[in-house]
């Protein structure tokens, strides 16, 4: 048996929390679907799938998968017994049986060992601890961005998926829309000229919202384990603002803000079509407000702006503030802008270019699952992989760090770290609330 079999929640419990954990039994029903009686993939090609976290996005992510006719869906977890209920009664609606297990403890989850792949989709601040148990668990893992609420928890994702060779897609899916990989090749193939500027813009908390009040302590609400919903988070007293979205974007014990959760998705594609940005030490800075609205107290608005030794040259803003949503690569040939909504560039013909074989061509995805699940049979990386998702999410993080701070900071990229500033570098980890632990 390897070693990746042995795994047990016992040791997920010890590993994740220090805690052990009593004998636990799995009873599920295999259907016939995943007996091969309903004809299509034979059961041994199938990938076995669990989903944790589902809530809109992750239940979004859960279907997508579901479309998939070699993938099989066995488990699906969440702290909220209506939600784990309402994700088992969809996927059973697919297969037509009761096959699927509903877990409230995502370590009951993982230490199923006929599992292959695993969906991570909770809160922000849960993401490190799941996918470092999954990776540990020897499976392999789509995990919504960002990796983690802070620098080391990244890390700490990257070191686990590449110590136990696991495949790994970060949910930055921008990279499988073909306007976004079209506009990196155009940056790393020469047709801008030599890369001067990159301009990025993600959207901010909306100003005007009125999010949940009063913030005064209320009754936890029949069916949910607000203690694991909190997890390595400070325990305060429940609120209805503490579990609604988008609120617990906005509240820094679940997440980082706008700047990071948001932020990612461009900043993925800037790393993307240009990877100095990650590779060079850089100086910078970075200004904003923060919020004091009910419960949400994380940054609200930024202006942040990255310095190279080479030249180059990031701005980083709320959208609007000044920069146009999406990213923006400029050349002293010419510029590219790409967002969620079109592409433009100057000169116009760029848009005409076809990149030749011998140029850069990036990895070229048309589905982000499907990719996903491709690379789970091949074992190669995906589009998105854990490196890429770990350098979108710092690239964010210590831009609201040096916000938090006010004053310009300098950065190591090859050791992840501050130059010179023991105050900054504190500000790289979390402090888990025991008995959690990576």
């Amino acid at each position: 048996m390897s070693r990746q079999e042995k795994i047990t929640r016992r040791r997920l419990l010890k590993q994740a929390t220090g805690i052990t954990a009593g004998a636990i039994s799995f009873p599920y029903v295999v259907s016939s679907f995943a007996l091969g009686k309903s004809g299509g993939v034979a059961p041994s090609n199938r990938i076995v799938m669990g989903s944790i976290g589902v809530g809109g996005q992750g239940t979004s992510k859960m279907r997508a998968f579901l479309s998939n006719e070699d993938v099989r869906v066995v488990a699906v977890c969440d702290v909220v017994t209506d939600r784990r209920q309402k994700a088992k009664d969809i996927v059973d609606g697919r297969y037509g049986d009761k096959g699927c297990t509903a877990y409230n403890d995502f370590r009951d989850l993982l230490a199923r060992k006929d599992i292959d792949a695993v969906v991570i989709a909770p809160q922000d601040h849960w993401h490190a601890l799941m996918a470092v148990a999954a990776a540990r668990a020897g499976k392999d893992i789509y995990c919504e961005k960002p990796l983690g609420v802070a620098v080391t928890e990244g890390k700490a994702i990257r070191d686990a998926v590449r110590r136990y060779g696991r495949v790994f897609q970060t949910g930055t899916q921008q990279r499988s829309d073909r306007k976004f990989r079209f506009a990196c090749e155009l940056a790393r193939s020469g047709y801008l000229g030599k890369l001067h500027t990159v301009k990025v813009a993600a959207p901010g908390p909306e100003y005007k919202r009125s999010y949940l009040k009063p913030t005064t302590e209320e009754p936890i609400p029949p069916g949910l384990d607000y203690k694991m919903y909190v997890g390595p988070a400070p325990l305060k007293h429940y609120n209805a603002g503490r579990h609604a979205w988008p609120d617990w974007y906005l509240i820094w014990d679940y997440c980082a803000g706008f700047i990071v959760n948001w932020g990612v998705h461009h900043l993925d594609i800037a790393n993307w079509g240009c990877p100095s940005l990650t590779k060079e030490p850089f100086e910078f800075k970075c200004t904003g407000s923060y919020r004091n609205d009910g419960l949400t107290d994380n940054i609200n608005d930024w202006q942040a702006e990255f310095n190279y030794a080479s030249g180059l040259r990031m701005a980083y803003t709320d959208t609007g503030n000044p920069i146009k949503q999406g990213c923006r690569f400029e050349g002293d040939k010419g510029w590219v802008h790409v967002s969620r909504s079109g592409i433009w560039a100057e000169p116009a013909s760029l848009l005409e270019v076809n990149i030749k074989p011998d140029e850069i061509r990036l990895h070229e995805s048309k589905d982000h699952h499907r990719d996903f699940l491709d690379c789970v049979r091949t074992r190669r990386d995906p589009v998105s992989p854990v490196e890429a998702g770990h350098e979108a999410s710092w690239l964010g993080l210590v831009a609201e760090i040096a916000a938090r701070l006010k004053r310009k900071l300098k950065w190591d990229p090859a050791n992840e770290r501050f130059i010179s500033d023991n105050e900054a570098n504190r500000m790289l980890t979390r402090p888990m609330r025991s008995p959690w632990r990576l």
